[in-house]
């Protein structure tokens, strides 16, 4: 027995150890070490030795916490109600020990309300964000905070206030002095796959979910920068002075969960409508496996359900323990995760010199689809994992969207493994790699690196920029290779010949590439300024710049003389500013430029247009979707007049759509805005309209 308790005692202290060092790295360095399911395990582990000997449990302890330490970078902020955290179930046998509890809980200690044996329930899906509390004074928001360790959060009131779908004043003709509201924050999906291949385009590291991308932005120092990644909120609670009546009949107090949240929805918020009121725990159980397989169909992530008890009368009688309410519990979802064998590890190198790490292993499928390889992200990335060659490695989709390596199964491991290590030198050039001392990234510095000058080139020809179609990574490979192209303007120096002794050219299609290439030139500024490359700067970031400063002499003196003016344009900051100083600093930049301006660029605002100027408003406010294959336009060139004249373009119909553009072979969009009553133009009526 003694034994056995000394046993305890160590591994208790192990546990501690390890999650306060993840609490700390999660919430105050905003670097995970370990992913959820490992910390969630670890949790559980503690907590059941701690109710073995409670003797060993002391203040320090992580089950004595309702979650991390608030990092410094904002202003501290007790909350006036704790933010508990809610217990988690992995599995039904979990689900209906919580139930029985609270049950004998009703039945033995309730003096005032009749008997229940079966408390009504309410389900909803628990959104994977980011807990906020919105405090609401007189009906005007007042403050805005994080979760921090459920005592005291960060105040984040001036990005809150970016989020559009939380309001500033409450629809309430006489609200109470105070109101609270709880709710999630997060990055929907395509928000987030979108971000992630605008820092792809600009050789930043990607984000890992949407979770940790909306924890990220939530922390910005810059609204500007958080308004730009259009985050989302739903709100789920409530708390007003006891006391207090709506004298507006339109409005009923609420006396349980969902009546609560059809009244956030009645004061302004945005509420998640997928959530039911259910009899019994087998219905909530149909509920869970309902969202378990349809979740994938979700604009947002969610990683399980939220099971409450709905009348607040039956709430306030169960209480909560010190971390958390009695009367509800979190159910999650299992993480499909699938083990595999590491075949080889490959370091990219991007157009900026960047050096990612890419695991390639076994295929497997997951989430529906077949996965063989996973970003690293970067050399601490690659420390944490302990990676050796040959590893059995574990692999999950993070959000069910990107592929992830989350640990390594040691017990497989070779005797004579050998580690895996970020190299020394560049894997392209052999140059030597730098660590730079304000990024976490290693950099190759090597103007000429063929690796750089490859992923330059293939920005340079993509859709958001010039577009060349018959430009593919195999023949800029070739190009590269065999030494005819050694910048971006040896492009457009190109000659018959040497294109026909590459592979795969007949003297037609080189004719055709070289057109397509001379072409080229006439882009508009922004995808000129786009091809560039600068760091940080996406499609969207170099319209904006294009709108902002007419040529590249107006930006470079900018970016020299009054660099400020940079960082004031919306959307922008410190970050984006210094990113385009710095481009501009670089010697081998300024020749860039002068070699394109050579070869016939522009490289400023084209004074004549294909539309008149004059109309470049005529679509302020009017929504579009597009829909089929139009006659003389493609989708992005459709795209892009619309949004120049003013107008936005939706990816799906509804009732706020005001045209559907429809060319030959057009879906579904044209029945449902048939059914809508949208009106349906075609191309030229588009034009028309212009």
């Amino acid at each position: 027995m003694n034994s056995n308790f000394n046993q305890h005692f160590e591994r208790i202290k192990e546990l501690r150890a390890l999650l306060n060092k993840a609490n700390y790295s999660y919430y105050v360095l905003d670097s995970p070490e370990i992913d959820d399911a490992v910390y969630d395990q670890l949790y559980r582990e503690l907590i059941e030795i701690e109710n073995i000997h409670p003797s060993l449990i002391t203040d320090d302890s992580p089950s004595q916490r309702l979650g991390g330490i608030p990092s410094k970078g904002f202003k501290n902020v007790e909350h006036n109600i704790p933010l508990l955290s809610l217990d988690n179930a992995f599995n039904v046998n979990e689900v209906e020990a919580w139930y029985g509890r609270i049950s004998k809980l009703i039945s033995s200690e309730n003096t005032n309300i009749k008997k229940v044996d079966y408390p009504e329930l309410i389900c909803e899906l628990k959104i994977d964000g980011n807990a906020i509390s919105l405090r609401y004074e007189n009906g005007i928001l007042t403050r805005a905070a994080t979760r921090g360790d459920g005592k005291t959060g960060e105040d984040i009131t001036t990005n809150i206030r970016t989020i559009s779908t939380i309001p500033l004043r409450l629809l309430l003709e006489n609200p109470p002095s105070w109101v609270e509201i709880r709710g999630e924050a997060f990055m929907p999906n395509n928000i987030f796959n979108k971000l992630n291949i605008e820092r792809k385009n600009t050789d930043q590291p990607l984000f890992a979910n949407p979770r940790n991308s909306c924890a990220g932005t939530l922390r910005q120092l810059d609204p500007k920068i958080v308004a730009s990644r259009k985050l989302d909120f739903f709100a789920y609670s409530l708390y007003f002075p006891e006391n207090w009546e709506p004298t507006d009949s339109n409005f009923k107090k609420p006396i349980s969960q969902s009546e609560s949240l059809a009244f956030l929805k009645n004061i302004g918020f945005k509420v998640n409508t997928t959530y039911e009121t259910k009899k019994t725990l087998n219905e909530a159980n149909k509920y869970y496996k309902y969202w378990e397989v349809k979740k994938d169909f979700l604009a947002y992530a969610t990683d399980g359900i939220v099971v409450k008890i709905d009348k607040f009368e039956i709430q306030n009688l169960l209480g909560a323990t010190n971390k958390a309410p009695r009367w509800a519990i979190a159910v999650k979802y299992p993480a499909e995760e699938k083990a595999t064998k590491l075949r080889k590890i490959i370091f990219q190198v991007g157009r900026s010199g960047a050096v990612t790490p890419v695991a390639e292993f076994e295929s497997i499928e997951l989430a529906g689809t077949s996965v063989n390889r996973a970003t690293l992200h970067n050399a601490k990335r690659l420390a944490s994992l302990d990676l050796h060659y040959e590893d059995t490695i574990i692999v999950r989709k993070a959000g069910e969207i990107i592929p992830e390596v989350i640990r390594v199964i040691k017990e497989f491991r070779k005797v004579d493994a050998k580690l895996v290590q970020l190299p020394q030198n560049c894997p392209e050039c052999n140059s030597k790699l730098i660590l730079e001392s304000n990024e976490a990234i290693t950099k190759c510095i090597n103007y000429r690196c063929p690796a750089k000058l490859k992923g330059l080139l293939r920005h340079w020809v993509s859709k958001g920029s010039m577009n060349i179609d018959g430009l593919g990574e195999k023949i800029i490979n070739q190009l590269v290779n065999e030494g005819y192209v050694k910048s971006i303007a040896d492009l457009y120096k190109l000659e018959i010949d040497s294109l026909l002794e590459l592979e795969r050219f007949g003297e037609k299609s080189a004719n055709n590439l070289l057109i397509e290439i001379n072409e080229s030139k006439n882009k508009n500024w922004h995808k000129q300024l786009y091809g560039l490359g600068i760091p940080h700067i996406g499609e969207a970031n170099a319209k904006s710049l294009s709108n902002n400063f007419n040529s590249i002499e107006e930006l470079n003196a900018i970016a020299k003389e009054s660099p400020e003016k940079i960082s004031n344009i919306y959307g922008f900051g410190n970050e984006m500013k210094d990113a385009i100083v710095k481009w501009f600093d670089d010697s081998n930049n300024q020749t860039l430029i002068k070699e394109l301006k050579a070869i016939g660029f522009s490289l400023k605002e084209s004074l004549d247009s294909n539309y008149n100027s004059n109309q470049s408003n005529v679509f302020d406010g009017k929504s579009f979707v597009l829909t089929g294959t139009l006659d003389s336009l493609t989708r992005d060139e459709a795209k892009e007049l619309i949004e120049s004249a003013g107008g936005k373009v939706s990816s799906s119909i509804s009732k706020k759509t005001d045209f559907l553009v429809s060319g030959e072979k057009a879906g579904s969009k044209l029945n449902k805005a048939q059914e809508l009553g949208v009106k349906i133009i075609n191309e030229n009526e588009l034009k028309l309209l212009l």
